[in-house]
């Protein structure tokens, strides 16, 4: 299989970054951003912007009759996942390979059951420190997109197309201990850095708030053991070096929210942990307290 033709949808910082870098090397019909009409009208009016460049993105509306794409890329937050697998019908084909740049760990089941698992390769985006103000995203890392799956000729196309477009890369078989492991990354840094009201710099050094955001990891850890996923101490390891190439004047995606008066993933991350510690009896009582904090921050937004 030949991926020629690629959607994508949710122009966040995920969506723009791999998108401009996909609308570089393809031919401008064969990348469609899917959009609803007044998003259309604002990204057209005002731009989109990457790194100062504006994109020059082919927009369609979800109703818009199209041949389906070869490749759907899901960058959506997670409240707006329900609508978006709505949203993306008319680009779904028996051959479509998904893959969802979605935080956490319950995206891809989701999609799953709407277009069929084996549509699905596993991935996680990590290692870029991109800031999205409005329309304008920065970058100084793009990253990259680590994916695998048992579908040798899915993992095999999508690692051509890849190459082809010059999009950095990996391939794991071991996908969903990386998912797990990027969830405990995500669980940590995003809510800590979040209740600090800081950058990255904030959780690379030592202080209150690294031992905060290490403390919440281990309780991913405590927790993946009893599904069997089994991360340990050498996966922390190996995220906090993740960590450390960011730029330290960069912000992960929960703290821009908190930082502009939007409501956050906070369910997506310390609400699955918790929820996932009462039913196998893990304790974790700093997601509760990032919990807490992160909510309470979110509920003077409706009494400003």
């Amino acid at each position: 299989m030949v991926i020629k033709k690629v959607s994508i949808i949710g122009l966040g910082a995920l969506g723009i970054l791999f998108g401009n870098q996909l609308a570089k090397k393809l031919p401008r019909t064969d990348l469609r951003i899917i959009a609803d009409p007044g998003r259309i009208h604002r990204y057209k009016e005002a731009g989109v912007f990457c790194n100062g460049e504006r994109c020059d993105f082919n927009y369609v509306m979800p109703q818009e009759a199209c041949e389906p794409a070869d490749l759907l890329i899901i960058a959506v937050k997670y409240n707006g996942l329900d609508d978006a697998i709505q949203a993306v019908k008319q680009h779904v084909g028996e051959k479509t390979i998904i893959l969802s740049l979605l935080n956490g760990i319950t995206s891809e089941e989701i999609i799953g059951e709407a277009y069929g698992r084996d549509k699905i390769l596993y991935s996680v985006a990590q290692g870029m420190d991109a800031v999205k103000v409005e329309n304008q995203l920065t970058y100084d890392h793009m990253g990259m997109i680590c994916f695998g799956g048992n579908d040798t000729e899915k993992v095999n196309s999508l690692s051509e197309f890849f190459e082809q477009a010059e999009v950095p890369y990996e391939v794991d078989p071991g996908m969903l201990k990386r998912l797990w492991g990027k969830f405990m990354l995500n669980v940590g840094v995003n809510q800590t850095v979040a209740v600090f009201k800081g950058n990255y710099g904030v959780v690379q050094l030592d202080g209150p708030a690294r031992t905060m955001m290490i403390s919440a990891m281990r309780e991913v850890i405590a927790l993946s053991k009893k599904v069997g996923v089994r991360l340990s101490e050498e996966d922390l390891d190996y995220w906090l070096r993740v960590l450390g190439t960011l730029s330290p004047d960069g912000k992960p995606s929960m703290a821009q929210d908190v930082e502009a008066r939007r409501f956050s993933e906070v369910e997506l991350f310390s609400g699955t942990v918790v929820k996932l510690g009462k039913r196998y009896d893990v304790p974790t009582p700093v997601n509760e307290e990032l919990y807490q904090r992160i909510k309470s921050a979110e509920n003077k937004y409706t009494m400003a």
